[in-house]
């Protein structure tokens, strides 16, 4: 087990006495890293129950399992959930815990602050859950909340009400998360750390925060007009701001699409390099590619509104094909990257590998919604859930287990038990493709979202009762992995676990060169930061030493 450093060690570059702080709070960039990272998995589970009591209403034609109001609540906050409260704030937390390591600093910059970013998002997420108890019900107008369908007429009670104030918090949170996490990258560098010798995953943080700080206050606005227009329905009397809603949402609507990808992608493209025991291909293209597909992130948001008649068709279908190339660069990356290398199928690798394809299909099914002519024919239809759960699961939260099996033994010291871990990935890539595969067939015959129920007649049981069936493999898959993570925790609470070491899996990134767990300030004296001379200092530096061909 890991000594802490010594009291008097416990002092920042200054010289400053370190206050301990707790976890609640804490100014251990680590620790909030964790705090926002486990609460997300939490919510996580709690989010998906509401996914599995849907697909059991839709498994048969004319299920009455759910009333329809009750359905309506499910699909609105199991939708705003996973975007606002999950993967998001994953994907931050990710940041905050692993930024301040991989560029060698002992702590990150404006600790408070990103403290309080995470009690926004917690009291944000309750503040949502809790529209369930009030008399009318949880919000039931959708994750993007457009009037009059979310106005007072429509939906009354307080549960929209404590909706938009709860989202109002948690990304609000994220906004000063966002810029402690850049501003530590941007400021807070090791001797030799120079912006072209980032880890992938850094320049990843980098282009998430850009667009978290350029793109989120768009939401605040969105939900600050959908507050007055609760309290003054005649804003939304006139088409004119219901349109400009969407326009004010959507611009946050699409680049947090992509704050929840780069940090997953860079997760996957440290893991393939890792265990392909080479350092990751085009690197450069790939930097490129990340500020490229950030900066064009912010121009494609009319690509949702085809459908109103009031968007650019034009323009906004020829920004969205124009994603493919920054795409295409990542995905050659890393493909280049595992070509021909002597693979290591551990569960990491296993959950990385498997991202690649079926994120592919994520990306292309959305160029195709993102084409005017077949969204007319596919819009709010289920080819549209199937696209975005092949961005979000397919996608990014099989990024988001590869990154958990990855770093898990630098958090805590001991590995996750690989028997389970192999489980846990063949039941999600046996259940995802299962549930959301066939929702793309559904969408082309034409059954629409976010209905309670179809008829009989309609054809579209088979392929919803597969759905279903894929749904519980989901669950089976994800009971595993909570088995397996409690299992590892309680052996490391009672000393049975066996140590896995400060580097076992041969990594790349200064995070593995310091003790596991770290250390409060990251690197002790006794462990100074290692030369940086590339984006894989660890490697080089095996190089050198003769350990590595």
């Amino acid at each position: 087990m890991t000594v802490a450093p010594s009291a008097e060690a416990q002092r920042d570059d200054s010289g400053r006495p370190v206050p301990p702080g707790g976890w609640v709070a804490t100014t251990d960039h680590k620790r909030i890293g964790l705090l926002t990272a486990g609460t997300s998995l939490v919510l996580l589970l709690v989010y998906g129950v509401f996914a599995l009591l849907m697909r059991g209403q839709l498994a048969q034609p004319e299920e009455t399992f759910l009333a329809p109001h009750t359905y309506d609540q499910l699909f609105t906050i199991h939708g705003s959930g996973m975007i606002y409260m999950v993967m998001t704030p994953f994907a931050i937390g990710m940041g905050i815990y692993l930024v301040p390591l991989q560029i060698g600093a002992p702590g990150i910059a404006l600790p408070r602050l990103t403290l309080l970013g995470y009690w926004l998002y917690v009291f944000g997420a309750l503040t949502m859950l809790a529209g369930f108890a009030t008399p009318v019900g949880a919000h039931a107008g959708g994750w993007f909340s457009y009037p009059p369908l979310a106005d007072s007429e429509h939906s009354p009670g307080a549960g929209t009400d404590l909706w938009i104030v709860g989202v109002f918090l948690a990304v609000t949170g994220t906004i000063l998360q966002g810029w402690a996490v850049l501003w530590t990258v941007l400021r807070r560098r090791t001797r030799g750390m120079t912006m072209l010798r980032l880890p992938l995953f850094c320049w990843a943080m980098i282009a998430t925060c850009l667009m978290v700080i350029g793109a989120f206050p768009a939401l605040l606005a969105a939900l600050t007009l959908l507050a007055v227009g609760r309290a003054d329905p005649s804003v939304f009397a006139s088409n004119v701001w219901n349109i400009g809603y969407q326009h004010i949402f959507w611009f946050y609507g699409h680049p947090v699409v992509y704050v929840m990808f780069f940090p997953y992608l860079a997760a996957v493209a440290e893991v393939l390099a890792v265990f392909s025991g080479r350092r990751f291909f085009g690197y450069r293209g790939t930097v490129l590619s990340l500020l490229v597909f950030a900066a064009l992130s912010m121009s494609v948001w009319g690509h949702h509104m085809f459908a109103t008649g009031q968007a650019a068709n034009d323009y906004y279908s020829l920004t969205s094909i124009a994603l493919l190339v920054p795409a295409g660069v990542e995905y050659f990356g890393m493909l280049g990257t595992i070509l021909g290398a002597r693979l290591r199928p551990r569960t990491p690798m296993l959950f990385a590998l498997a991202f690649v394809p079926q994120f592919l299909i994520g990306g292309l099914t959305g160029i195709m919604v993102g084409t005017p002519v077949i969204d007319y024919h596919v819009t709010d239809s289920y080819f549209v859930v199937a696209h975005l759960h092949y961005v979000l699961f397919a996608g990014s939260a099989f990024g988001l287990f590869a990154a958990v099996y990855y770093w898990f033994p630098k958090v805590t010291g001991t590995l996750l038990d690989e028997g389970m871990g192999r489980l846990h990935f063949w039941l999600l890539v046996a259940g995802t493709n299962l549930t959301f595969l066939p929702m793309f067939a559904l969408g082309y015959l034409g059954m629409p979202r976010r209905v309670a129920t179809y008829a009989s007649f309609d054809g579209f049981g088979p392929l919803n009762l597969l759905a279903t069936i894929g749904a519980a493999l989901l669950a089976a898959g994800m009971t595993v992995f909570v088995v397996n993570v409690l299992w590892t925790l309680r052996r490391l609470y009672l000393g049975r676990a066996e140590p896995a070491g400060d580097d076992p899996w041969d990594a790349h990134t200064l995070e593995w060169a310091t003790p596991s767990p770290p250390p409060r300030l990251n690197f002790p004296a006794d462990r100074p930061v290692p030369p940086v001379t590339s984006f894989a200092p660890l490697l080089d530096l095996k190089r050198r030493e003769g350990s590595r061909p």
